[in-house]
Protein backbone atom coordinates (compact mmCIF):
# COMPACT_ATOMS: atom_id res chain seq x y z
CA UNK A 1 0.00 0.00 0.00
CA UNK A 2 1.54 3.31 -1.03
CA UNK A 3 0.55 6.89 -0.46
CA UNK A 4 1.70 8.10 -3.84
CA UNK A 5 -1.69 8.06 -5.50
CA UNK A 6 -3.30 10.08 -2.75
CA UNK A 7 -0.76 12.88 -2.52
CA UNK A 8 2.11 14.25 -4.53
CA UNK A 9 5.28 12.42 -5.46
CA UNK A 10 8.78 13.03 -4.18
CA UNK A 11 9.46 15.56 -6.94
CA UNK A 12 6.54 17.85 -6.07
CA UNK A 13 6.68 17.38 -2.37
CA UNK A 14 4.49 14.60 -1.25
CA UNK A 15 4.10 11.29 0.34
CA UNK A 16 5.16 8.28 -1.65
CA UNK A 17 6.39 5.72 0.79
CA UNK A 18 5.08 2.34 1.85
CA UNK A 19 3.08 2.37 5.06
CA UNK A 20 2.99 -0.47 7.53
CA UNK A 21 -0.11 -1.97 9.01
CA UNK A 22 -0.34 -2.23 12.77
CA UNK A 23 -3.47 -4.33 12.96
CA UNK A 24 -3.65 -7.80 14.40
CA UNK A 25 -3.89 -10.80 12.03
CA UNK A 26 -7.68 -10.49 11.97
CA UNK A 27 -7.44 -6.88 10.82
CA UNK A 28 -8.41 -5.23 14.12
CA UNK A 29 -6.22 -2.15 14.81
CA UNK A 30 -3.98 -2.40 17.85
CA UNK A 31 -4.36 0.90 19.65
CA UNK A 32 -5.20 4.30 18.14
CA UNK A 33 -3.04 5.80 15.38
CA UNK A 34 -0.70 8.62 16.35
CA UNK A 35 -2.13 12.13 16.21
CA UNK A 36 -1.73 14.30 13.13
CA UNK A 37 -0.50 17.72 14.15
CA UNK A 38 -0.46 20.90 12.14
CA UNK A 39 -2.16 21.98 8.96
CA UNK A 40 0.59 21.22 6.47
CA UNK A 41 0.11 19.34 3.22
CA UNK A 42 1.23 16.01 4.63
CA UNK A 43 -1.19 16.24 7.56
CA UNK A 44 -4.05 16.54 5.07
CA UNK A 45 -2.81 13.53 3.09
CA UNK A 46 -2.48 11.46 6.26
CA UNK A 47 -6.00 12.34 7.38
CA UNK A 48 -7.33 11.22 4.00
CA UNK A 49 -5.50 7.90 4.19
CA UNK A 50 -6.83 7.29 7.70
CA UNK A 51 -10.35 7.57 6.38
CA UNK A 52 -9.65 5.10 3.57
CA UNK A 53 -7.52 2.69 5.65
CA UNK A 54 -7.99 3.37 9.37
CA UNK A 55 -6.13 0.15 10.23
CA UNK A 56 -2.81 1.44 8.87
CA UNK A 57 -0.07 3.01 10.96
CA UNK A 58 0.50 6.34 9.24
CA UNK A 59 3.31 7.35 11.60
CA UNK A 60 6.08 6.65 9.06
CA UNK A 61 4.17 8.63 6.45
CA UNK A 62 4.03 11.64 8.75
CA UNK A 63 7.83 11.65 9.03
CA UNK A 64 9.00 10.53 5.58
CA UNK A 65 6.31 12.54 3.84
CA UNK A 66 7.44 15.72 5.57
CA UNK A 67 11.09 14.98 4.81
CA UNK A 68 10.18 14.56 1.13
CA UNK A 69 8.04 17.68 1.10
CA UNK A 70 10.72 19.81 2.77
CA UNK A 71 13.38 18.47 0.40
CA UNK A 72 11.27 19.25 -2.66
CA UNK A 73 10.52 22.81 -1.54
CA UNK A 74 14.12 23.48 -0.54
CA UNK A 75 15.48 22.15 -3.80
CA UNK A 76 13.01 24.21 -5.80
CA UNK A 77 14.18 27.39 -4.09
CA UNK A 78 17.88 26.51 -4.17
CA UNK A 79 17.73 25.65 -7.86
CA UNK A 80 16.77 29.25 -8.69
CA UNK A 81 20.34 30.62 -8.65
CA UNK A 82 21.47 27.60 -10.65
CA UNK A 83 18.92 28.33 -13.36
CA UNK A 84 20.05 31.94 -13.49
CA UNK A 85 23.60 30.70 -14.03
CA UNK A 86 22.45 28.27 -16.71
CA UNK A 87 23.37 25.24 -14.62
CA UNK A 88 21.54 22.06 -13.77
CA UNK A 89 21.78 20.67 -10.25
CA UNK A 90 23.91 17.68 -11.37
CA UNK A 91 26.31 20.07 -13.10
CA UNK A 92 26.56 22.20 -9.97
CA UNK A 93 27.17 19.07 -7.91
CA UNK A 94 30.26 18.45 -10.05
CA UNK A 95 31.49 22.01 -9.56
CA UNK A 96 30.75 21.92 -5.84
CA UNK A 97 32.58 18.63 -5.43
CA UNK A 98 35.69 20.01 -7.08
CA UNK A 99 35.50 23.16 -4.94
CA UNK A 100 35.01 21.49 -1.56
CA UNK A 101 37.67 18.83 -2.09
CA UNK A 102 40.14 21.51 -3.14
CA UNK A 103 42.12 19.43 -5.60
CA UNK A 104 41.93 17.69 -8.95
CA UNK A 105 39.71 14.64 -9.29
CA UNK A 106 39.38 11.96 -11.92
CA UNK A 107 35.98 11.45 -13.57
CA UNK A 108 35.55 8.19 -11.67
CA UNK A 109 36.21 9.97 -8.36
CA UNK A 110 33.65 12.62 -9.28
CA UNK A 111 31.15 9.88 -10.11
CA UNK A 112 31.60 8.34 -6.66
CA UNK A 113 31.36 11.68 -4.88
CA UNK A 114 28.17 12.67 -6.71
CA UNK A 115 26.54 9.22 -6.75
CA UNK A 116 26.41 9.33 -10.55
CA UNK A 117 27.22 6.98 -13.39
CA UNK A 118 30.43 7.38 -15.34
CA UNK A 119 28.52 8.16 -18.52
CA UNK A 120 26.53 10.92 -16.80
CA UNK A 121 29.68 12.51 -15.39
CA UNK A 122 31.38 12.38 -18.80
CA UNK A 123 28.46 14.28 -20.32
CA UNK A 124 28.46 16.90 -17.56
CA UNK A 125 32.20 17.41 -17.78
CA UNK A 126 31.93 17.95 -21.52
CA UNK A 127 29.32 20.67 -21.02
CA UNK A 128 31.22 22.32 -18.18
CA UNK A 129 34.46 22.23 -20.15
CA UNK A 130 32.79 23.88 -23.14
CA UNK A 131 31.60 26.66 -20.83
CA UNK A 132 35.09 27.16 -19.45
CA UNK A 133 34.15 26.18 -15.89
CA UNK A 134 36.40 23.12 -15.64
CA UNK A 135 39.49 21.94 -17.44
CA UNK A 136 41.00 18.52 -17.96
CA UNK A 137 44.57 17.35 -18.23
CA UNK A 138 45.94 13.94 -19.08
CA UNK A 139 47.81 11.78 -16.61
CA UNK A 140 51.56 11.77 -17.12
CA UNK A 141 51.80 8.01 -16.58
CA UNK A 142 48.48 6.73 -17.93
CA UNK A 143 46.96 8.36 -21.00
CA UNK A 144 43.62 6.72 -20.25
CA UNK A 145 43.26 8.75 -17.06
CA UNK A 146 42.15 12.38 -16.96
CA UNK A 147 42.34 14.85 -14.10
CA UNK A 148 39.68 17.55 -13.72
CA UNK A 149 39.94 20.87 -11.92
CA UNK A 150 37.99 24.10 -11.68
CA UNK A 151 38.95 27.08 -13.75
CA UNK A 152 39.00 30.51 -12.13
CA UNK A 153 35.56 31.14 -13.65
CA UNK A 154 34.22 27.89 -12.21
CA UNK A 155 35.58 28.66 -8.76
CA UNK A 156 34.12 32.16 -8.83
CA UNK A 157 30.72 30.83 -9.87
CA UNK A 158 30.60 28.30 -7.04
CA UNK A 159 31.72 30.91 -4.52
CA UNK A 160 28.90 33.17 -5.68
CA UNK A 161 26.13 30.58 -5.50
CA UNK A 162 27.00 28.79 -2.25
CA UNK A 163 26.53 31.84 0.04
CA UNK A 164 23.16 32.54 -1.57
CA UNK A 165 22.00 28.99 -0.92
CA UNK A 166 23.29 29.04 2.65
CA UNK A 167 21.54 32.35 3.26
CA UNK A 168 18.24 30.84 2.16
CA UNK A 169 18.80 27.79 4.36
CA UNK A 170 19.56 29.99 7.36
CA UNK A 171 16.35 31.93 6.79
CA UNK A 172 14.34 28.71 6.58
CA UNK A 173 15.80 27.45 9.87
CA UNK A 174 15.45 30.76 11.69
CA UNK A 175 12.23 29.54 13.30
CA UNK A 176 14.24 26.97 15.26
CA UNK A 177 16.58 27.98 18.05
CA UNK A 178 20.14 26.63 18.15
CA UNK A 179 19.17 23.69 20.35
CA UNK A 180 16.31 22.76 18.03
CA UNK A 181 18.58 22.91 15.00
CA UNK A 182 21.16 20.68 16.68
CA UNK A 183 18.47 18.19 17.68
CA UNK A 184 17.03 18.11 14.16
CA UNK A 185 20.48 17.68 12.63
CA UNK A 186 21.20 14.78 14.99
CA UNK A 187 17.92 13.03 14.20
CA UNK A 188 18.35 13.43 10.46
CA UNK A 189 21.98 12.35 10.70
CA UNK A 190 20.98 9.17 12.49
CA UNK A 191 18.33 8.41 9.87
CA UNK A 192 20.77 9.08 7.04
CA UNK A 193 23.41 6.77 8.52
CA UNK A 194 20.80 4.04 8.81
CA UNK A 195 19.62 4.52 5.22
CA UNK A 196 23.13 4.70 3.79
CA UNK A 197 24.08 1.52 5.62
CA UNK A 198 21.01 -0.26 4.33
CA UNK A 199 21.57 0.87 0.75
CA UNK A 200 25.25 -0.01 0.96
CA UNK A 201 24.50 -3.52 2.16
CA UNK A 202 22.08 -3.94 -0.74
CA UNK A 203 24.69 -2.71 -3.25
CA UNK A 204 22.31 -0.03 -4.53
Amino acid sequence: MTAGSGGAGATDGAVGRTVTGTGSPDGVPVGPPPPVDGGDTVAKVVRQWRVVHPELDTGPMEIIGRVNRCAALLQQAEDAPLRRAGLTRPEFDVLGTLRRTGHELTPSEIARETFSSGAAVTKRLKQLTERGLVERRGDDRDRRVAHVRLTDAGRELVDTIIPEQLGYESAVLSGLDAEGQRALAALLGGLLIQLEGRLGSSHL
